[in-house]
């Protein structure tokens, strides 16, 4: 993209796929070219330091943690040129208009979240968000059944697949989460 001209990029795929990991590696990269950076996550995730965006591999990035999108607006700061958040299906719908404002603005804007739920279905606004952004970047993780590229989120409740009238929000990483190819992706209804 062109310095000064806004953009949106969207990182997206299942649990354990490195979106976390692409997001702090983009980041990192403005950072060595000089830009201003300010990243945001829900306060709503609390998996691991309050004040950083941190992948399950363990890499990590200063963050300030928000219980709305509607705040970051009024947080950005004079002379920032880069705005990434990270876990965006856990913000608000208000997220996708957000985020195309601050494109609008002229800010690169870098967004990372599940496309969909334990229950393979979109997630909170990431396909807004993703019909929205001029770069789309679909990782995929290993599925721990058999190995092969997995797409989706498997949730585990005391070892078995999490039913489908679940609650869809329940923050957690390895304990309760396997990355699943479609055939092993299992969401009873009954």
């Amino acid at each position: 993209m062109l310095h000064g001209t806004g953009s949106v990029e969207v990182i997206t795929g299942s649990m354990f796929s490195g979106k976390t990991d692409e997001l702090i590696r983009r980041l990192r990269r403005a950072r060595i070219a000089r830009q201003h950076i300010q990243v945001f996550k829900p306060s709503i995730d609390v998996r691991y330091e309050k004040g950083k965006v941190t992948s399950h591999a363990g890499t990590e990035f200063e963050a300030t943690p928000v219980e709305s999108a509607g705040e970051i607006p009024a947080l950005i700061e004079k002379g920032t040129t880069v705005v990434a958040l990270d876990e965006a299906q856990f913000f608000d719908p208000a997220v996708a208009d957000v985020v195309q404002k601050l494109a609008d603005r002229g800010l690169r804007v870098i967004v990372a979240g599940l496309d969909t739920d334990f229950r393979g279905e979109p997630f909170g606004a990431m396909p807004i968000l993703i019909a929205q952004g001029e770069q789309v970047d679909k990782l995929h993780a290993i599925c721990m059944v058999c190995g092969e590229p997995a797409t989706r989120t498997q949730r585990l409740i005391n070892g078995k697949p999490a039913h489908y009238h679940d609650p869809v929000v329940v923050v957690g990483a390895s304990e309760m989460y396997e990355a699943r190819c479609r055939q092993h992706h299992d969401v009873p209804r009954d």
